[in-house]
């Protein structure tokens, strides 16, 4: 399997490309990002584009992106501060103008899009993130394309992997020693970037049973890959 990976600086990213790299059937990664990884391996190929949102006007990086058969869209932001339309345009805009272009190449595409717990699939109600990631979640089911809508709760980082954002770094290393114990009290609404990263290749490869995938399914998916 080929995949295009965007969102790779990122924690989630980062655990799906580490997954990806290390899993034989993953035969190539190409990631779409603003600024390098400063990773090497046989299998990664890098694309700078510092402005995403003009993807599909740049002709050198459009005759890149056939030839994939999955997707695996880890970019996003916290809406924390920010207007809906600046959030639309980052969370709704950015991914369907990186879908349509992957979808437009690639007949047989699998496209998975970490999104999050609580989404509002209306896209009416009176929270702003969840309205704006419910909107991108149904615009990506209508097109044509194998789309899986991930919905995890806490997520908690391994094998080193760290969050960008300081306060949730400095979270993440106090919930570290815990998380055996939550996963015990609330299986359901845990998981971890391995498992994230594992079952968004067995979704592409072998499927999954919804579109919808919550902690639950995204561990199931995980367990059934190993």
């Amino acid at each position: 399997m080929k995949a295009v990976l965007l969102g790779a600086t990122g924690m989630v990213g980062q655990g799906v490309l580490r997954e990806c790299l290390r899993d034989e059937r993953v035969t190539e990664v190409l990631v779409i990002g603003r600024t390098a990884l400063g990773v090497e391996h046989p299998k990664l190929r890098e694309i700078l584009a510092p402005d995403l949102a003009k993807l599909v006007t740049r002709t050198d990086i459009v005759k890149e992106l056939s030839g994939y058969d999955a997707c695996f869209f880890c970019l996003g932001v916290s809406s924390a501060g920010m207007t809906e339309e600046a959030y639309h345009r980052v969370t709704y805009d950015l991914t369907l103008t990186v879908a349509r272009a992957l979808c437009t190449h690639n007949s047989n595409l699998t496209f998975v899009y970490v999104s999050g717990q609580g989404t509002d699939s209306t896209a009416q109600g009176r929270t702003m993130w969840a309205r704006v990631k419910g909107k991108t979640e149904n615009h990506l089911l209508a097109l044509p394309m194998t789309t899986y809508l991930f919905r995890p709760g806490y997520i908690q980082p391994r094998h080193g992997i760290t969050s960008r954002t300081p306060l949730y770094r400095a979270l993440y290393a106090v919930t570290a020693p815990l998380y055996p114990l939550i996963r015990r009290l609330v299986p359901n609404q845990v998981t971890t970037t391995e498992h994230l990263g594992r079952a968004m290749i067995a979704a592409a490869i072998t499927g999954a049973p919804q579109p919808y995938q919550g902690p639950h399914g995204i561990n199931d998916l995980a367990n059934s890959a190993r």
